[in-house]
């Protein structure tokens, strides 16, 4: 900082200063009974504009290392510039010193969280575009040696593998718009039975394939949710026990009720979940032992699930017993503000 910026910035002071000098002069010339009061008002003037320069000379040198240390600063590349910020002087300088440091760690979590956003974001996709060449290829496949084989079988194989593609597809959508949730959904009474039913005929031709059982007990019940959201978390409850239940298991969808709360069930009689795995099965990109072994799951179905479903002001918990069955139950509390979501 040059001595001029510095006299600008005390620009208020030394206009202050004037009219003090003003006043003081104007009350020792009415005031002295002398006839020439001027040599008295001029030193006192002297005296005062001497005193006056040495504290803006000796403020200047004072502040001028810090503000030079500042200037040097914004000057360079170096990134870590907070850190190399010189001690405060003053309290002025010590309140903006701490104003700039809390912005620098709020700027830097943020930036933090972008970091992880876009590393999730980059894993999944490269998790999604492994997946979806699965039934591509698949499909690619079939075409290929698609000699003595009847038009109806290869219709119903292609069938099958675009299914696929598009629950991925469907997952991906869903995905890419989790964060901006709160402009996308409205909250009304919906007819579960309904939605139950919807998510039931989209995957029966792998009910029928499989020869799975569906039992579906008092689903006529009326909550409070968003439909499509609802639907989406539906399928993805029922396509995690579609894909762990052998042929010929059953699937059971019913609702439970208490003072406090309605629960849809969904439960399978399929392999079930490690006990190891029970807490992490809602993880992103969380497949446990099960999906593991059988090379089935890219661990994001539950995950999204479950995020919508808190969103929605519900909750889905787990239990499960390996070999015996797995048992996904989503929670709808009676009283709720689903507005603050």
């Amino acid at each position: 900082m040059s001595f001029l910026e510095y006299i600008k910035d005390k620009r208020y002071f030394l206009l202050f200063y004037m009219i003090i000098m003003f006043f003081i002069s104007l009350i020792m010339f009415v005031g002295f009974h002398q006839v020439n009061p001027f040599n008295k008002i001029v030193y006192t003037n002297i005296v005062c504009l001497v005193i006056a320069c040495l504290y803006i000379t000796i403020g200047y040198f004072y502040r001028r290392k810090f503000y030079q240390e500042i200037k040097d600063l914004i000057e360079s590349s170096q990134e870590e510039t907070i850190a190399m910020m010189p001690e405060a002087q003053n309290n002025e300088q010590k309140l903006i010193l701490n104003l700039l440091k809390n912005k620098h760690k709020q700027h830097a979590s943020q930036l933090e969280t972008l970091y992880d956003q876009k590393r999730d974001q980059q894993e999944f996709i490269m998790s999604w575009i492994h997946e979806v060449k699965i039934p591509i290829a698949a499909s690619r496949l079939l075409m290929e040696n698609s000699e003595n084989k009847t038009t109806d079988f290869l219709i119903d194989k292609l069938e099958d593998e675009l299914h696929k593609i598009d629950d991925y597809v469907e997952q991906a959508l869903y995905y890419s718009r989790i964060d901006s949730f709160s402009k996308d959904y409205f909250i009304s009474e919906v007819n579960t039975n309904q939605l139950i039913k919807k998510s039931v005929k989209k995957y029966a031709k792998l009910f029928i394939n499989k020869g799975i059982h569906l039992e579906m007990d008092d689903t006529e019940q009326l909550v409070q949710s968003d439909k499509k959201w609802f639907v989406f978390i539906i399928d993805q409850l029922l396509a995690n026990a579609l894909k762990y239940t052998d042929e010929g298991g059953t699937i059971t969808v019913l609702f439970e009720e208490d003072s406090k709360e309605k629960r849809l069930v969904i439960q399978d009689n399929g392999i079930g979940i490690a006990p190891e795995d029970i807490d992490r099965v809602f993880e992103k990109g969380f497949t446990g032992v099960t999906g593991r072994n059988d090379a089935k799951s890219t661990g994001m179905g539950l995950y999204l699930a479950k995020q919508l479903a808190n969103k929605l002001g519900h909750k889905i918990s787990v239990e499960s017993e390996m070999q015996e069955y797995t048992r996904l139950t989503i929670h709808f509390p009676k009283i709720r503000n689903y507005y603050q979501f």
